[in-house]
């Protein structure tokens, strides 16, 4: 096997850390609008309410809302084949249970699709990536409220009706699997997945259960819609995961390695198996957890099946075990892995980890699988020339690209795409800052508020140019 002639090389970004412009054309407040901006050592703020004297990076972007011309003329220029963006919910339905949407909304993804299209860029449409109304949230309570599910769903179908003949590659949710009734999660990862604070949640295992099994139904049947409006669809679903190693070949730390890792996939077996997994129910039961189970779900789950599946990857981590420090966590919970570097973020970098989840998750299903994020987050010099030679992220991304393509040639695994994040400079969503950029392209803006959101390319531009030109031959 080799990469196929119309692999889907490019870049993955989202509305709430690009687009700015959070109060124009209509549209509503979202649940990252109130969340300021923080650093890897200070947490982000969550605000009930909008202080002036706070700085909320949502608000401003980097302004794609007004440049998306000259964003996407740059992604052609780098020889982009996809372009995965989301479509921020609370610009179509501003509130969220309206019934009709917001036109002006429209009219600015319209424009923005129109002009991948003409660039040859096949856009790839994440429906919920952290863009949920706030209103949704203090009325409704988010996702804890099967009434959300209808909501999201009528959200979904505008955008399918809309976009027929336009789109067709969509995503139904980005990295819902980090909410688990197992997994002490941290107020920033609940309150970005739900726009609820995990610290303040009074019944926790059961709320994050029932969190999860909402948006894991909503995803299944968003698929049916989709596939009903046009069979020529193809649908995913985008999950954060990283491998898990045991420590050693103790059997008790190899299953402890295996089970934390595994945890995150029952939300991928009930959108590719047709049933919700019953070893989650059964699970579910022990620690007194009751979910929110209909007959008729039975239906959308076996219909709702994914055709295909999409990875986003940056790290790996160790299981836990006995004698292990606890406070050398990684990103998701699992501990550091004392064999790797990390990033200036505490990320460990492992290049194998992407070959090793990318067999385990295609045996697992036998659906294609397509990078939807991989990159590194890290701090770039300007020169005095103006030029910014980031030569660690290209060596970052080559390794990582070199073990994906192991996988594809001598593993057989049916990659068929490798989106990178991001492919221009944006709000980190963990900490709020500009500081942890991740593109080909610099964007002119800092953390204390100077800056003329100008871009300009790094030295990885011409790299990523180059490998998309040979099809990863060149490297």
């Amino acid at each position: 096997m080799k990469l196929a002639k119309n692999f889907l090389w490019g870049g993955s970004i989202a509305a709430h850390q690009c687009e700015g412009a959070w109060q124009e054309d209509g549209k509503g407040a979202a649940i990252m609008d109130f969340v300021t901006s923080g650093s890897v050592d200070t947490p982000r703020e969550i605000c009930q309410t909008l202080d002036p004297t706070k700085n909320y990076p949502s608000h401003t972007g980097i302004d794609f809302y007004h440049r998306y011309k000259e964003d996407i003329a740059l992604f052609a220029e780098m020889g982009f084949k996809a372009l995965r963006l989301s479509i921020d919910w609370s610009r179509i339905y501003p509130k969220g249970d309206e019934t009709t949407p917001n036109l002006a909304g429209l009219a600015f993804y319209h424009a923005v699709v129109d002009e991948l299209l003409s660039h040859g860029i096949e856009p790839i449409i994440t429906l919920y990536h952290f863009e949920m109304p706030i209103h949704l949230v203090k009325t409704y309570g988010s996702w804890t409220n099967r009434k959300v599910v209808e909501f999201y769903l009528n959200f979904c179908r505008t955008m399918f009706e809309s976009f027929k003949g336009k789109v067709h590659y969509w995503v139904t949710f980005n990295e819902m699997n980090h909410i688990d009734p197992q997994t002490e999660a941290s107020d920033i990862f609940t309150y970005i997945i739900a726009g609820l604070k995990f610290s303040e949640l009074t019944n926790r295992p059961q709320t994050l259960a029932t969190i999860g099994y909402h948006m894991t139904l909503a995803s299944c049947l968003a698929v049916e819609i989709c596939h009903e409006i046009d069979s020529e669809n193809q649908v995913g679903c985008v999950f954060g995961i990283e491998p898990v190693y045991p420590i050693d070949c103790n059997p008790t730390n190899v299953l402890n390695a295996f089970q934390e890792m595994d945890r995150d996939f029952y939300q991928i077996d009930a959108m590719c198996h047709g049933k919700f997994p019953v070893y989650k129910l059964e699970e579910y039961k022990a620690q007194g957890i009751s979910i929110p189970m209909k007959k008729e779900d039975e239906k959308a789950f076996e219909n709702g099946r994914l055709d295909f599946i999409g990875m986003n990857y940056y790290a790996s981590s160790i299981g836990h075990y006995e004698g292990a420090d606890k406070a050398d966590t990684s990103l998701f919970g699992g501990l550091q892995n004392p064999y790797l570097e990390k990033s200036k973020w505490g990320w460990a970098i492992d290049p194998v980890g992407l070959r090793y989840l990318l067999n385990y998750t295609y045996r697992k299903y036998g659906l294609p699988i397509m990078i939807t994020e991989n990159g590194l987050g890290a701090v770039d010099k300007v020169e005095k020339d103006g030029t910014i030679q980031d030569t660690y992220r290209i060596d970052y991304l080559e390794k990582h690209l070199i073990e994906l393509k192991k996988a594809v040639e001598l593993d057989q695994v049916d990659c068929i795409g490798y989106l990178t994040w991001a492919p221009i400079d944006l709000v980190s969503a963990t900490t709020g800052e500009m500081k942890k950029r991740y593109g080909f392209i610099y964007v002119d803006k800092q953390d204390d508020g100077k800056g003329d959101y100008s871009r300009s390319k790094k030295r990885s531009f011409e790299w990523y140019q180059g490998v998309i030109a040979s099809n990863g031959a060149n490297l």
